[in-house]
């Protein structure tokens, strides 16, 4: 039987504010436990939460970007469950009506786009975190992300394939980094994803029992996860077996996903509206103000990249995929005489191999925008051949200087002297009488010998089109 795997993710994004959400203790990262936690977040009695405007502007911001339906009139709601990291007992969210309703997102696939539904973000605060080292068989509650703003984006069951899955998380990433409301960091837990995973026979329209995969906080594992839980369900309806609606954590070191939990439904946690909270209400004002803060987004800049610097739809995705390099790229290709491609082609590969090697972001790069257009220029003009550039961009990247530096200091300037490389093929020429037998005899693989020994006796400086024409020219006379 052929199965089809139904997927939907549920994304957890904390909202870049300075204070939390129902509070004003800090939101900032890594202070020691306990100290970001006020009276508000651990629930001293007495206490009342006020609602943070900035979160819920951020979550506006983000329903208008994805084209989603702004309510008007939310509710915040307690969910009930008991929990060590939940000091309260319960978590502020919202159930019933939600900040920002039905929306959608285009993403790309090997099919061409794809639109993802998104059935609902709302805002909630955030638990504590328990912690489970050096605390001698016992654990620690951490109370400092207790209250953190987040906004928890829902999909539709729109994928249908752990890379589908992956490509949504990836341009839902994108977006709120786009968005400034969200670092993206997903090893801080900033940005985190719960995976819901259901198989059914292709073609039947209704849904398989599905498992939820818990706290996933990398793309990788992401992908690893959803990829073994579908095996898993198909192997266990394969054998006769029923799958059972529960919470599962993926365990990367094992590479596979283990149970937590049966699965809750809402009712388990007798939602209710908060006693503590009215009900949030936003006039067309403060929705028409937030419009006026949305930046060019990720589809529209990839579209713009297209038609303006005439770069394929790939690479226009490669290097929108993170707002800072598509800033980067747009600094470059402004600054070169080049040709806009090639500042394409360095950006996805070399720069990005670079990058990618010693775990850096674009704003941590030691060549800068105009560094690489400059090098890109001296390709340009003949002054160095693309192999040569390669050297250089190493020594760029290890701070050695600008490429004009670098190119004098080392003396890598390219030999353009029409008569200085016609005297160097001459010699190669004079002790390759095999080769040149074998060339005239229709071996014309033979050229790229005569090629590799003029760059060799130039260490590589001769321009390589000059070489060509002029080999061409002397071995078919």
């Amino acid at each position: 039987m052929n199965w089809e795997p139904v997927i939907g993710l549920e994304i957890h994004v904390q909202l870049l504010t300075h204070s939390k959400i129902f509070s004003g203790a800090s939101t900032a990262f890594g202070a020691d436990a306990n100290t970001q936690a006020c009276a508000v977040d651990v629930a001293l009695p007495g206490v009342l939460p006020v609602m943070n405007e900035q979160a819920a502007r951020m979550a506006v911001k983000f329903g208008l970007a994805v084209d989603a339906k702004i309510n008007r009139r939310s509710v915040f709601a307690r969910k009930n469950y008991f929990y060590p990291d939940l000091p309260k007992g319960y978590q502020i969210s919202q159930y019933e009506l939600p900040i920002v309703g039905e929306g959608n997102l285009i993403i790309d696939t090997d099919d061409g786009q794809k639109r993802i539904g998104i059935t609902r973000a709302h805002l909630e605060e955030d638990a504590g975190k328990s912690l489970h080292e050096d605390y001698h068989g016992m654990t620690g509650i951490d109370l400092n992300r207790a209250g953190t703003p987040l906004i928890e984006i829902v999909s539709e069951p729109d994928m249908r394939s752990a890379k589908e899955a992956v490509t949504y998380l990836k341009k839902m990433h994108t977006l709120v980094r786009y968005l400034d409301i969200c670092d993206g960091n997903m090893q801080e837990g900033s940005f985190r994803c719960d995976a819901n995973v259901s198989v059914r026979p292709v073609g039947q329209q209704e849904l398989g029992t599905r498992t939820e995969l818990k706290n996933i906080n990398s793309f990788r594992f992401v992908e690893r996860a959803i990829e073994y839980e579908i095996e898993r369900q198909i192997d266990i309806l394969e054998d006769g077996g029923s799958v059972v609606q529960e919470t599962r954590l993926y365990d990367p070191d094992k590479g596979e996903t283990r149970p937590m939990r049966t699965k809750e439904e809402a009712h388990d946690y007798r939602y209710f509206p908060d006693p503590d909270l009215p009900p949030l209400e936003l006039d067309d004002d403060f929705v028409e103000a937030t419009r006026q803060t949305l930046p060019e987004l990720p589809n529209a800049k990839q579209t713009r990249f297209m038609s303006q610097y005439g770069l394929s739809r790939e690479d226009s995705s490669q290097l929108t995929a993170a707002k800072e390099l598509a800033e980067y790229f747009e600094a470059a290709a402004g600054a070169t005489k080049g040709d806009v491609k090639t500042v394409s082609n360095w950006i996805i590969g070399d720069l990005s191999g670079y990058l990618n090697k010693e775990h850096r972001e674009i704003a941590e790069s030691p060549v800068g925008a105009r560094q690489l257009a400059l090098l890109i220029d001296r390709i340009h003009d003949n002054t160095i051949s693309g192999k040569i550039a390669k050297e250089v961009f190493d020594a760029m990247w290890h701070g050695e200087g600008d490429a004009d530096d670098i190119i004098n200091d080392k003396g890598l300037k390219q030999i353009t002297d029409t008569s200085a490389i016609e005297t160097v093929i001459d010699e190669v020429l004079t002790r390759s009488a095999l080769q040149i037998e074998q060339y005239k005899s229709g071996q014309n693989k033979v050229f790229g010998y005569f090629v590799g020994q003029v760059m060799k006796a130039t260490k590589g400086k001769a321009n390589p089109q000059q070489v060509n024409q002029i080999l061409q020219r002397k071995l078919d006379a």
